[in-house]
């Protein structure tokens, strides 16, 4: 069966995207096709690029980049659920992302993005790393306001007017994880 991550790309005190990805989750898992898993960055304690060598020669020396590695190789694709910090994405998913390389290769991405417009900058930059990773980064995606998706700016409240979005971006990711399944 074809599995997806969704990963929670914060892992700020009082960050939103656990309650994010938690939503995403909830809406994804109805599906009877696929099976999604919820992967916390919190959960993987990786310091900032401390293998010696780069990570498209797969020589990992760390026991934390063993652990990351056979976790991101274990999905078919995925979902990134993003902040937007200062225009781009968190310093703390560039990290995780940049820990690995033929992990990634040959997977679909979508990308659930919150910020103050949404979260679109940080997918941008998103897109281009997807690409050098050679991954199929798919058109849909959803962007949450700050202003009009959460109370306080920090309660989580998605307008139903996301669920269309949501539903096309996994049907993407899905389709796309798939069809990439032969070259992987």
């Amino acid at each position: 069966m074809t599995r997806i991550g969704i990963i929670i790309g914060s892992t700020r005190p009082g960050r939103n995207g656990e309650a994010v990805a938690k939503w995403v989750h909830e809406i994804a898992s109805q599906r009877v096709d696929v099976e999604f898993e919820l992967v916390d960055l919190l959960d993987y304690k990786l310091p900032h690029l401390d293998e010696a060598m780069p990570p498209s020669l797969g020589q990992y020396s760390q026991p934390h980049t063993r652990e990351w590695a056979a976790k991101i190789a274990s999905f078919d694709g995925f979902v990134m659920v993003t902040p937007e910090y200062n225009h781009s994405t968190s310093g703390v998913l560039k990290n995780a992302i940049d820990y690995l390389y033929a992990e990634w290769n040959n997977k679909a991405i979508g990308f659930v993005s919150y910020g103050s417009v949404g979260g679109t900058r940080a997918v941008e930059h998103l897109r281009l790393v997807a690409g050098e990773l050679q991954m199929a980064d798919v058109r849909s995606q959803v962007a949450l306001s700050l202003f009009t998706d959460f109370e306080n700016f920090s309660v989580f409240r998605p307008g139903d007017l996301h669920l269309d979005g949501l539903n096309t971006m996994l049907d993407q990711v899905v389709s796309w994880s798939n069809a990439l399944a032969s070259l992987r």
